[in-house]
């Protein structure tokens, strides 16, 4: 193990800076408390777990397990938003300004590991949130490894893992062939995306890949790069949520939401985390998406 200390530049909101790199309450790949995270990754230098202790309002306390311990302390500030600028984000929504406000704490983590994140978001597409989360709890538990350290967290699965299996392996856990097959696509060019260095490549990249669009690319350079203009263009919710928060309109398409959030390019995705952390959502009409079997996706 070792450990150290960073002194943060403002306030942080660890649970609310770290929940977009947690998919579900099955995701062994991390915890989160109020005042305290774990998290298990897989480096460049090797597996690591990681465990981030708030000390006081300007201090984290941060230790590290594995051959990857170093390279994963190196990365913690990153990954708590030491590197993001939310004071360049300019409110001119009254709403906007009391999110602003009233989650002074947040930030947008970088967690540099885009294959990481990729996976997940494959598995949200088109399909229920409690349909991907299963999905997503039963990959890990099928293909994931123990982590590094004294706390039971599992390692993603590695890129050459799910590369390799056939694409009905993937059945069981709910996931049909489409995604399967673009989850090992992904698998056997993890190198080459996890060796983007900027959001602008990563998703040039990403898209690069059949079965990667604009919605899967900006949900992973949002984390992995901590971007803070990447909206999730094609959401189910989001136009929505952005409009009824912006223009109090309960429908809209995305050309509407982007109509709308232009005023904040270069920020739009922080606009969008906003939004989700002040749980602002339209109203509701008519049946919700029913989760689904894979055969009928």
């Amino acid at each position: 193990m070792i450990q150290r200390r960073f002194t943060l530049r403002g306030p942080l909101d660890l649970a609310s800076t770290l929940a977009p790199l947690a998919h579900g309450r099955g995701d062994r790949t991390i915890r989160i408390g109020p005042r305290e995270a774990w998290l298990a990754m897989r480096t460049a230098s090797g597996a690591a777990s990681l465990q981030l202790v708030l000390d006081g309002a300007d201090a984290l306390e941060v230790s590290a397990w594995g051959d990857g311990a170093e390279t994963a302390i190196d990365g913690a500030p990153a990954l708590v938003g030491e590197e993001d600028e939310p004071e360049r984000f300019v409110a001119h929504h009254g709403v906007l300004r009391d999110l602003q406000r009233r989650h002074s704490g947040l930030r947008l983590p970088r967690s540099r590991r885009v294959f990481h994140a990729l996976v997940p978001s494959i598995l949200e597409q088109k399909v229920t949130g409690t349909e991907a989360f299963r999905s997503y709890a039963a990959l890990l538990r099928a293909y994931g490894e123990s982590a590094p350290g004294p706390v039971d967290l599992l390692l993603p699965p590695a890129p050459e893992t799910l590369a390799g299996l056939p694409y009905h392996a993937f059945h069981p856990l709910g996931v049909e062939r489409r995604r399967a097959e673009i989850i090992r696509r992904a698998g056997a060019r993890a190198a080459w995306l996890e060796a983007a260095t900027s959001s602008a490549e990563a998703t040039q990249r990403l898209t690069a890949l059949a079965g990667i669009g604009p919605w899967t690319a900006a949900e992973v350079v949002r984390s992995a790069f901590g971007d803070p203009d990447a909206v999730s263009v094609g959401d189910y919710h989001v136009p929505n949520s952005v409009a009824w928060a912006l223009a109090g309109e309960a429908r809209a398409t995305d050309a509407r939401m982007l109509e709308l959030l232009e005023p904040y390019r270069g920020q739009r995705g922080r606009v969008q985390r906003l939004i989700e952390v002040g749980r602002i959502t339209a109203p509701r009409y008519g049946p919700r998406l029913s989760p689904r079997r894979i055969a009928a996706i």
